[in-house]
């Protein structure tokens, strides 16, 4: 710039300053940090997204590791939980430092299931069992987003970023996360870390999965008729409720960076791990029961922070204190639960209504009202009314047209085949290469838009 010009001559150096700094900070940091991985596998999810998975690797991340001087063994998907089979039955974990998966949330959950599985197995633990405390897994899982969700990386980075994700394996960070273990009577389901959702969100994926030819167009469309629908379930939910220093939904303490609350929680696990097993198994006193009729049974894990909602459906969950955030939406008009659903977007108190309850917990059981009806009285009835016409335009109501009886549970994008369940948080079972979120998170960074 030359003498005398009237513009800043900060923002031109300092602009250069950051892209530099991405492209070596890889190389520099690493000599400084003795948890740093030396060996990696890596697994690639081609068909997520936008299908450009191994392009973000080969251009943007595979660099970054080649000059931290990092080994990959990189495995490309060819089918639908090809990347759990091989971590459960066929990987050789002795040889890697971490696992890494490029993809979205859903290859994520490919990773993870297979690593917490293989390690129960390793460990003699029984994953049906509900009683049983599950065995911390000793890999981290790296997140190079490139899917069309990424709620995870939102959550524990603070960005989708591919580059920014990188950086944070070769460094060696480190961020604990609790996972969900989710059963049906003394079956093992499935394994949750961001969002379990009955009523609302399980609709709103039960009709998406049907217009899956539409593209990422359909949650949009099945989010509009879902509330349109506006289906309410009866059920009784009982829960456990967290104890100690743990903080509340509502106190607005966000999880960030060295989280004060997720580090007690992490000291109080290392103290009192078998005193806690034995207290929920046997204070059955300690459990609180609750019945109704409900638009929506939510629990958070995370925040599940996202574009479209910055501050997520709860805003102070915590990544790694041992609880879940219980959501319960109780039945409500449509202008009350449009409100609810705005605030989302927008507000920093996500449950200042008079019809939305919400619980941290360590536990939590639901069990589905199963309504019953009388054939032929709802056919009378239905004949005298026109209702049996109407009930058969839409596929979604029985014959008799009554309200359907359940609903279906969203279990991190994935659909469950049984409604009542039963749910125990493990506190800090898998650990990530990402350090939480930062104060000033990585999009709001000034130079974000100077690109090479």
């Amino acid at each position: 710039m030359a003498e005398g010009s009237s513009e800043p001559s900060g923002l031109l150096p300092a602009c250069f300053h950051s892209i530099l700094r991405r492209e070596n900070e890889a190389a520099l940091l690493a000599v400084q940090q003795p948890n740093r991985p030396k060996s990696l596998l890596v697994y690639i999810n081609p068909y997520g997204g936008k299908q450009r998975g191994k392009q973000i690797y080969d251009h943007k991340v595979a660099p970054i590791f080649s000059r931290a001087s990092i080994s990959t063994d990189v495995i490309v998907t060819e089918r639908a939980n090809h990347a759990r089979d091989h971590l459960k039955t066929e990987a050789d974990l002795k040889k890697y430092d971490g696992v890494v998966c490029v993809g979205g949330d859903g290859m994520f959950s490919e990773i993870m299931h297979g690593l917490v599985s293989r390690t129960q197995q390793e460990a003699g633990v029984d994953e049906n069992s509900m009683e049983d405390t599950l065995t911390p897994c000793g890999l981290r899982i790296g997140i190079i987003p490139a899917g069309s969700t990424d709620c995870i990386c939102y959550a524990t980075v603070g960005s989708n970023d591919p580059v920014t994700s990188a950086l944070h394996i070769v460094v060696g960070d480190s961020q604990p996360m609790d996972v969900c273990s989710v059963h049906n009577e003394d079956r093992f389901l499935r394994y949750s870390v961001s969002l379990l959702g009955y009523g609302f969100y399980g609709d709103v994926l039960t009709d998406s999965e049907r217009k899956r030819w539409m593209g990422p167009a359909r949650y949009d469309i099945s989010g509009v008729k879902t509330f349109l629908t506006h289906h309410y379930y009866e059920g009784t939910v009982s829960f456990l409720p967290a104890e100690g220093d743990v903080g509340t939904p509502r106190d607005n303490m966000q999880c960030r960076s060295g989280c004060s609350i997720c580090r007690q929680s992490s000291s109080d696990k290392l103290v009192s791990k078998n005193e806690d097993s034995v207290s929920d198994a046997d204070c059955q006193d300690a459990w609180t029961v609750i019945r109704g009729k409900f638009l929506a049974i939510n629990a958070a894990s995370m925040s599940c922070a996202c574009p479209r909602s910055p501050k997520g459906l709860s805003p102070s969950a915590h990544l790694a204190n041992g609880t879940t955030d219980l959501i319960l939406v109780r039945k409500c008009s449509r202008i009350d639960f449009l409100r609810h659903l705005l605030r989302h977007t927008n507000k920093d108190d996500q449950f200042d209504h008079s019809f939305v309850e919400v619980y941290r917990v360590k536990q939590f059981r639901f069990t589905p009202r199963y309504q019953e009806c009388d054939s032929e009285v709802d056919l009378r009835e239905s004949a005298a009314t026109g209702k049996q016409f109407l009930s058969q335009i839409c596929r979604e109501h029985r014959a008799c047209g009554c309200i359907p009886s359940q609903s279906n549970w969203n279990c991190d994008g994935e659909i469950l085949p049984h409604t009542a369940i039963q749910v125990r948080v493990h506190c800090q079972l898998i650990k990530l290469f990402a350090r939480g979120i930062e104060e000033q998170s990585v999009f709001e960074d000034p130079y974000a838009h100077c690109a090479i």
